[in-house]
């Protein structure tokens, strides 16, 4: 449906990708992944036409119809919402205003024949608006309000009543129910609670056309892509599977191009001790120049830099009471409307809580209480012994002083730490060297994000409450997130719509509903289980040849008829026999080992580009084949080296006994 071919963008002196090749076609959901600032939403506005590549051409095929959804809200003319998604399909209104001119011109027609005329046309538009979905217009539009979490009061309600959330579920709902034939999506989960999240996931399971999207979902991603294009720093990568699919493929290709290195290294020192030893040798001339034109044709293999997981060494809080923070029928009122009515809630030591629902039901008011920064009606709100609270909500951004460096805006929160202590900690949220000497003010949302929350976690807290810490973070600053929480000593309460982060990190759910918390003692896959929500989920010797032993070993030499062997003669015949065998192994060897080389080299080929791979067990099977045949190579090079030596102090005595 739409063809990529070569195309390349940079800005300034920085290029975010080249060479880039990608064919969307019917059925493909294309996971698009990389780092913030990488270029996807880039490609994203280039395949749609908004922007145009510097190099490469992109091609659609003629009648597809594109959907391109942005990370900023849609336009909307003001009409209810459920108009405004009706009036979304252009078609299905041509036909029907069509329709209405045919019905208008009927009753005023006397020609008998144009009468007909009419009644058949007038039967045409109504199979085709049948075929354009037309007849069944208001149940889909709303299944899909309904699927995006719209309640049906909703449907009625003026756009400009809606938050900026709400809106950009609204043009999702507005472009699915188009059809178009390819999507393309730029962080569609970003305002999706989790039940919205899991329809998404089935409607574009069921979806007939071709999907590209990015999300820092990683449950999204590995549930519904079923290819990654990932744009890294030195490379764009296209590869069958979900994410986790390619996280495997890139830790294989990682250690291939590691081992492929020290193989390399390893070869070249080996050439260079055969060049050094036989340089002065005029009977090895010919094979030290060939050793000398390998070692100048080779091209050295550029190893990938490799995050690595960091173990954070937080300030240790007081250790807090068994009980950490009670609510006893707590009631809060926005007006007439009351969020909750006598509510009980207690968190425990150690308890690591995601509060979840659907959105409205009165998540962050829940946390907000929680933290003390909101006032409540009735009840009593208290704080076990010991306890001190850290809260984390979006506005903690606003609060960064623009004016301070990174390592000025830590110190400020934790002055006790020496600053090794606070550079480790901002390396550990990758924020390296120069970086920490950059003001605040020249940072992305994701990096404050990530300042924010390094700031926060360096308090002295054993009651952490987070409010969607991961917005503005790529996968990899969640990840880190998840190792931060993983390290801290107290109890967690925090509201996410990244299963992921869920999975890594809570043991307890607390879901808000119809104005009463739930709780669920367990990890996020119990709660689904117990919530009866069935959620599909992907899944996903060393035979060296030896050493070819002679044969013949080195048995008694026959005397030939006539004069008998001199001692000398003897030796210089045994000599000369087993040098002659070990030039035909060594010879032999070099075939080996080229073959050998040759099909590691098109293996490693083979994993740069794991697409190639039809399914995971033929990606396995071949990883085992490198391994086999990696370990037969240098068996065969420690046994070329051994009998190099071996040749070489042979060849010694051949020239003593004949200059003797």
């Amino acid at each position: 449906m739409l063809i990529a071919s070569n195309i390349g963008k940079a800005y300034a002196n920085r290029t975010l990708f080249s060479g880039l090749t990608l064919n969307v076609a019917a059925g493909d959901r294309i996971a698009l992944i990389g780092p913030n600032g990488s270029g996807k939403t880039t490609l994203m506005d280039i395949l749609a036409g908004d922007t145009s590549p510097e190099t490469g051409s992109i091609s659609r095929q003629r009648n597809v119809t594109m959907g391109y959804l942005k990370q900023e809200p849609a336009l909307f003319s003001g009409k209810p919402l459920l108009q405004e998604v009706l009036d979304a399909s252009s078609e299905v209104i041509a036909i029907m205003d069509r329709i209405a001119a045919t019905q208008k011109a009927l009753p005023s027609e006397s020609d008998p024949v144009k009468q007909d005329d009419l009644l058949q046309k007038l039967g045409q538009l109504e199979t085709a608006l049948e075929a354009a979905g037309g007849g069944d217009r208001d149940h889909e539009a709303k299944a899909i309000l309904s699927g995006l979490g719209f309640k049906q009061d909703d449907f009625l309600r003026p756009m400009s009543e809606f938050s900026g959330g709400w809106l950009m579920r609204a043009g999702l709902a507005r472009m699915l129910f188009k059809k178009p034939d390819l999507l393309l999506l730029d962080e569609p989960t970003n305002h999706l609670d989790l039940d919205a999240n899991l329809w998404f996931e089935k409607y574009l399971a069921s979806f007939r056309g071709g999907v590209l999207v990015t999300s820092h979902d990683r449950a999204f991603l590995n549930q519904g892509a079923t290819k990654v294009l990932a744009i890294e720093p030195d490379e764009v990568v296209l590869m069958r599977g979900g994410y986790d699919d390619y996280l495997v493929a890139r830790e294989r290709s990682l250690q291939v191009k590691q081992a492929a290195a020290a193989r390399q290294e390893r070869d070249m020192q080996k050439q260079m001790r055969f060049v050094e030893r036989f340089r002065s040798k005029a009977r090895k001339a010919t094979q030290v120049q060939s050793r000398l034109k390998q070692l100048e044709k080779v091209q050295i293999i550029e190893l990938p830099r490799a995050t690595r997981k960091i173990h954070y060494s937080f300030p240790e809080p007081p250790r807090s009471g068994s009980e950490v923070i009670s609510l006893t029928k707590v009631s809060k009122f926005y007006g007439d409307n009351a969020v909750y009515r006598g509510v009980n809630l207690t968190l425990t030591r150690g308890d690591r809580v995601a509060l979840v629902g659907p959105n409205g039901a009165g998540k962050t008011t829940m946390l907000k209480i929680l933290a003390g920064v909101l006032p409540f009606e009735e009840g009593e709100r208290k704080l076990g012994h010991n306890v001190v609270t850290a809260y984390y909500a979006q506005h903690v951004l606003e609060l960064l002083n623009p004016n301070n460096t990174l390592i000025e805006e830590l110190h400020q929160a934790a002055p006790k730490e020496s600053e090794q202590n606070l550079r480790t900690t901002l390396g550990g949220f990758l924020f390296s060297g120069d970086d920490v000497r950059k003001p605040i003010s020249v940072l992305s949302g994701g990096e404050k994000a990530r300042v924010a929350l390094a700031k926060l976690l360096l308090q002295p807290s054993n009651l952490l409450l987070m409010d969607e810490p991961t917005n503005h973070l790529d996968i990899a600053s969640r990840e880190i997130l998840a190792d931060a929480l993983g390290d801290y000593q107290g109890t967690i309460c925090l509201i996410t719509h990244d299963r992921t982060l869920i999975r890594q990190v809570a043991n307890k759910m607390v879901e808000i509903d119809g104005g009463q918390p739930t709780i669920f003692p367990g990890d996020y896959d119990s709660y689904l289980y117990s919530k009866q929500t069935e959620t599909a989920k992907k899944g996903t010797h060393f035979a060296a040849n030896g050493a070819d032993g002679d044969s013949s070993g080195q048995g008694s030499i026959r005397r030939r008829s006539g004069r008998p062997l001199s001692a000398k003669e003897g030796e210089h015949r045994i000599l000369s026999k087993e040098s002659s065998r070990l030039a035909t192994r060594i010879e032999k060897i070099n075939v080996e080992l080229a073959g050998h080389e040759s099909r590691i080299a098109e293996l490693e080929s083979m994993f740069s580009r794991p697409d190639q791979f039809d399914e995971p067990t033929q990606l396995a099977a071949s990883g085992e084949r490198y391994r086999v045949l990696k370990e037969e190579a240098q068996a065969l090079w420690e046994e070329w080296e051994r009998l190099s030596l071996e040749s070489e102090r042979i060849d010694g005595k051949l020239v003593g006994l004949d200059v003797g």
